[in-house]
């Protein structure tokens, strides 16, 4: 059976959506769209509705220590919600490695994985992220529970909720790091 030249151009669209949607090829190729399209997040002064009051949240790190949320109390925090399967997740990651780096020893970051602990070690040392890793001990505070994946928190040093950020964003922005300023500087 010979095909037509419309026949063989459908044909090759209809791999190439196949590759895109159930391949490995087609992850990556979405985690790079979505690098391309992320932005910083909308970082505007809002008055804050949510307020963290439950600190007793038990966590679990990639090596099996565990430790209470609560040891953050007073501190300027950020939870990302996030797995290894999720596109948009791996496509913001860097951003966030970035914004680790710059501010790692002055804001507390909470990275929450969905998924196998395995893998997140596997994913962790393939890219070399020196990153704080956790899992969920205990069920996640109602204030910080994501229902989408990836779901980034800023949280003030009075446990307001000042961001949530649904979808991958560009953490390592100059917004960022001026709200982040800010809220350091706050009693």
């Amino acid at each position: 059976m010979i095909l037509k030249k419309g026949q063989l151009s459908d044909a090759i669209l209809i791999l190439l959506i196949l590759l895109f949607l159930f391949t490995p090829l087609g992850f990556y190729a979405k985690v790079q769209l979505m690098r391309l399209f992320s932005f910083a997040p909308s970082i505007e002064k809002q008055e804050t509705s949510q307020k963290l009051t439950d600190y007793n949240w038990q966590l679990v790190d990639v090596e099996g220590n565990q430790s209470n949320f609560s040891i953050n109390r007073g501190e300027v925090i950020i939870i990302n919600h996030w797995a290894t399967w999720c596109p948009p997740c791996i496509a913001e990651m860097p951003s966030l490695v970035a914004l680790h780096e710059d501010y790692g020893e002055k804001v507390r970051f909470i990275f929450l994985a969905n998924d196998d602990s395995e893998k997140v070690r596997s994913y962790l040392n393939k890219k070399d992220y020196a990153i704080p890793v956790f899992f969920e001990n205990t069920q996640t505070p109602t204030a910080l529970k994501a229902s989408s994946l990836p779901t980034t928190y800023i949280l003030d040093k009075k446990g307001n909720i000042v961001l949530k950020e649904i979808g991958a964003a560009d953490w390592n922005a100059k917004a960022v790091k001026d709200l982040l300023d800010t809220l350091l500087v706050e009693h």
